[in-house]
């Protein structure tokens, strides 16, 4: 199965530390802009409600992954790679104090990958 967003080692580990100090039930959303820039911000569950036409793209670290419909356009033949970066990253999410972000990076699937994104069910 072709993932379209999948977390590296060190961003799996930052989502468990997250956890440990805000509880289980953490949810991301891939944000565009505004406040923030277009990063992977991390909430609890319940402090963003994803709207009408935002999308869950997967899961990292068992957490869902939404992003929106209009991003989605622009993404849809990458597959996301969520790590973690040095700096401070968006103000709202969770690992603000940490020291360290959360950063996306992408890469084109292969036509292979195309292929079986589309036998999937979204």
């Amino acid at each position: 199965m072709v993932e379209r967003v999948v977390a590296t080692p060190a961003a799996l580990e930052l989502i468990e530390r997250l956890k440990s100090q805000h509880g289980p039930e953490l949810m991301f959303y891939q944000s565009h802009g505004c406040c923030d820039g277009s990063s992977p911000m991390c909430y609890r569950v319940g402090e963003l409600t994803p709207g009408r036409y935002d999308l869950q793209l997967g899961r990292i670290g068992d957490c869902p992954f939404f992003i929106s419909e209009s991003q989605y356009q622009y993404w849809q033949n990458s597959q996301l790679l969520i790590d973690v970066t040095e700096g401070s990253g968006g103000t709202f999410s969770l690992e603000g104090p940490e020291g360290i972000c959360f950063i996306t990076r992408s890469r084109l699937f292969t036509e292979d990958e195309q292929h079986a994104l589309q036998g999937q069910s979204s």
